[in-house]
């Protein structure tokens, strides 16, 4: 299986052109409350320029329908992940285009886990780590085995704290679908080219063994 690989966090051009260079799937854009948030024109810009070689996620958290629909007219392709505390049939909305986030922290148990995907059923699920209430991006990885048995039934995504230097460790212990990382390919808070090319090796080589 090759696990699909997500860049998340791109603010510009730039960013998509360095993650279609490196060999990324997809790349996100962040439309919430965030250091990373994308302008307007920016999103723009890149909607314009963009191949079909990499596919756009819209990232939101609680957003109103409206602005997501306002994506959606800019990127008719795009999937959109829920990043905050969006309802079941909200998400359901948007059908096999939806991506739910799901926060870990070290209290979850694998039954709570399934409980809380299940009423998400055409949604790819996506788990994180919970700090401090944060919606995402926190940099810290959670413990990846927890969520074996979700990822063995369901397209499961995991994120939070990948690096190239883990990301192979995390795919050894879970057959995720697919990894997203945003922290770990970045260098002073800007995409770093050398780390975004690290991670998709790792990826792809752990993909082979």
């Amino acid at each position: 299986m090759t696990a699909w690989v997500k860049f998340c966090g791109c603010m510009s051009w730039d960013d998509v052109a360095m993650s279609i260079d490196a060999g990324a799937d997809a790349f996100g854009m962040i439309f919430a409350p965030s250091p990373r948030k994308i302008a307007w024109e920016a999103a723009a810009e890149i909607a314009r320029r963009l191949p079909e070689s990499i596919e756009p996620v819209g990232v939101f958290v609680d957003p109103p329908t409206e602005d997501v629909d306002a994506v959606v007219s800019l990127f008719p392709r795009a999937r959109l992940q829920f990043s905050g505390s969006e309802t079941p049939e909200f998400v359901a909305g948007f059908g096999d285009h939806a991506i739910k986030a799901i926060h870990i922290d070290a209290r979850a148990s694998a039954a709570g886990l399934e409980e809380r995907c299940a009423i998400y059923p055409r949604a790819t699920i996506l788990f994180d780590s919970r700090r401090d209430g944060m919606p995402g991006g926190t940099g810290t990885p959670f413990a990846w085995p927890c969520v074996a048995s979700i990822a063995s039934q369901r397209r499961v995504v995991i994120a939070g704290g990948l690096a190239p230097e883990n990301v192979a460790e995390c795919l050894r212990s879970v057959r995720t679908s697919g990894v997203d990382v945003r922290n770990g390919i970045e260098t002073d808070g800007r995409k770093d080219v050398a780390k975004m090319h690290a991670f998709v090796r790792a990826v792809r080589e752990a993909d082979e063994a």
